[in-house]
């Protein structure tokens, strides 16, 4: 990816990560309003406590939120709260567990991953069940963790329907599902449910809520509803180096997220950018869409000069170097003037490069 610069018109905009945006302001706000006097630490003050009273609200009666730094370390916490040494995790061959987590999984949680094919980074409930062969054989590692991405890596959402059928499946072969939401905020908008309704009322057992991607400073939430889960999490989240001695400031920027529904507002502004920026650069000639564009990402291919062209102007990814498959993803901050900007850029680059 291009190096970070400035233009002549100010700081560099792209499309490369939601990742790469800027910190909400009501986040900053919410963390200067803590800024204040002393606080026990590692989240025995009372300001964390209101916040964590904050998510049973937001996720339902008996929620309880640990918080973490990152989505990595949220998702080793679930593994390591859930599996036993013998035991697995079912996940897409596309899940950020499988491809983006430097083996974490396996090497901090002592958890096998078993990657089965997905539809545009959505399981399916045979997909699964073809994994389920060897229940009982002691030579074979057991499945124990249904790990559902949503939104998915390549920027589609499970249905409602997808998501019940996925946790009936599991649960009726004795198995946990686990929600690695690093976009839940993403799916839930898309969908028009509340994040109760996307997380613990579709089936799930605990979620890696993510704040990191949709405006926040650091921050991930580890949610469980049920208490034997919530037993061990103290414990492992420490062992796990995610326990925050100045925990105020990460309960902060949830508080900001989780009032007045700013993570509703933020998410579905970024999915609207993306659907926007769809709409303008889809009927190009030149460029292909490859997947459906139902969160806030765009995948498409194009001719390898245009890439080239659009890079020195615009950070992004290159998906699969294989195929030329390009990511654009949008974020809270992403301004339609950044869209249109970008679109006629590569308009632009379609006629001079092509």
């Amino acid at each position: 990816m291009a190096a970070e610069h400035r233009s002549g018109d100010g700081p560099r905009r792209g499309f490369a990560s939601d990742n790469a945006a800027t910190i909400h302001p009501e986040v900053l706000d919410a963390i200067a309003s803590v800024n204040l006097g002393h606080a026990f630490g590692y989240g025995h003050d009372s300001y964390t406590h209101e916040v964590e009273r904050r998510f049973e609200q937001a996720f339902g009666p008996g929620s309880r939120a640990f918080f973490v730094f990152n989505g990595t370390g949220a998702n080793v916490l679930c593994l390591r709260a859930t599996c036993r040494p013998w035991e697995a995790a079912i996940c897409s061959e596309w899940a950020h567990l499988n491809t983006d987590e430097g083996g974490a999984p396996e090497a901090i949680a002592g958890v096998k991953l078993l990657p089965a094919a997905s539809v545009d980074g959505r399981l399916t409930a045979a997909a699964v069940a073809a994994m389920l062969g060897r229940e009982g054989d002691e030579h074979a590692v057991q499945p124990r963790v249904l790990s559902l991405t949503q939104s998915t890596e390549l920027g589609t959402v499970y249905t409602l329907d997808e998501l019940l059928e996925l946790a009936a499946l599991a649960h009726a072969r004795g198995m946990l599902v686990h929600i690695d939401g690093a976009r839940l905020a993403n799916a839930c908008a898309a969908l028009g449910l509340s994040l109760r309704e996307g997380s613990f009322d579709a089936g799930a057992d605990l979620v890696s809520f993510g704040g990191t991607k949709n405006g926040l400073l650091a921050g991930e939430a580890v949610v469980v509803r049920d208490p034997a889960l919530a037993q061990a999490l103290p414990y492992l989240r420490k062992q796990s180096l995610q326990l925050a001695s100045k925990m105020r400031f990460l309960a902060a920027q949830f508080d900001a997220l989780l009032r007045d529904q700013l993570w509703l507002r933020s998410a579905a502004h970024a999915n609207a950018m993306a659907a926007r920026l769809a709409a303008a650069v889809g009927p190009l000639e030149g460029v292909r869409i490859t997947r459906p564009v139902q969160a806030n990402g765009v995948f498409a291919i194009i001719p390898a000069t245009v890439r080239a062209a659009l890079q020195e102007r615009f950070d992004f990814y290159i998906w699969d170097e294989a195929t030329g498959e390009v990511r654009w993803m949008c974020s809270w901050d992403t301004e339609p003037e950044d869209v249109d900007a970008f679109a006629e850029a590569v308009a632009e680059c379609l006629q001079v490069c092509t």
